[in-house]
């Protein structure tokens, strides 16, 4: 995934390319507005993380800029401004998200893997997903597994449903945090675990002794196994 990097100081952009090439991302970083816009172009963009505070044009009319030609890439901004006016500025001129220098590489690496994942799953997503035996009515919000019933939460309906789009690849715990429960202040990742379990064992009850669908891939997070096995 291309990640395009609009920062004009020159530790903070060092310390972002560092970051998303050693996650694997390809990084391209610009220090000013009128240099973001004449590469935008150039590429299909995972993500755009914006600096507000830059040199010529602000990232607030950069911003702008970007939507109004066309752009719809996921819009990242930073700043060292907090108050609830700017923020809204910010996103009000179309960013996705707003993050407050100081800030530390993990967070804005969980945002921007949060947003590809809203996107990937917008708009075109079939109402019903399945991977090998296991099936999902995403208006119904029924699951099955080999003709079997599994009765789940809301919550557990969303879980699995996330993992259910992304078979075979593991998740971690940040991200799926991130994606079931941003704006929930009081839960931590911790909460990630015990979901897991709960739907872990839904999913056992209909399977052959000893089998799990949920893998936990060390240091990596948790996977649905993409074939039934």
């Amino acid at each position: 995934m291309n990640i395009l990097v609009v920062e004009d100081d020159p530790d903070i952009g060092s310390l972002l390319r560092r970051g998303f090439s050693s996650e694997s991302y390809d990084v391209e970083l610009v220090g000013d507005g009128e240099a973001a816009l004449r590469v935008v172009n150039g590429k299909a963009w995972g993500a755009i993380i914006l600096d507000v505070m830059l040199p010529g044009r602000s990232g607030i009319e950069v911003c702008k800029a970007l939507r109004a030609g066309g752009q719809t890439a996921p819009i990242l901004m930073l700043s060292a401004r907090s108050s609830v006016n700017e923020r809204t500025e910010g996103l009000l001129a179309g960013a996705d998200d707003y993050i407050v220098k100081p800030f530390a590489f993990e967070e804005l690496l969980a945002r921007v893997k949060v947003q590809a994942l809203r996107r990937s799953n917008a708009g075109t997503e079939p109402r019903r997903l399945e991977v090998g035996a296991l099936s999902l009515d995403l208006d119904t919000r029924q699951a099955q597994l080999g003709g079997t019933r599994v009765r789940l939460t809301e919550r557990e309906v969303e879980l699995l449903a996330l993992l259910m789009r992304h078979p075979g690849e593991p998740l971690s715990r940040a991200d799926i945090f991130a994606a079931l429960w941003a704006g929930h202040g009081g839960a931590s990742l911790n909460v990630v675990d015990v979901y897991v379990g709960y739907l872990r064992h839904k999913l056992a009850e209909a399977l052959p002794e000893g089998a799990h669908l949920i893998m936990t891939v060390r240091g990596r997070g948790f996977m649905l196994e993409a074939e039934e096995t």
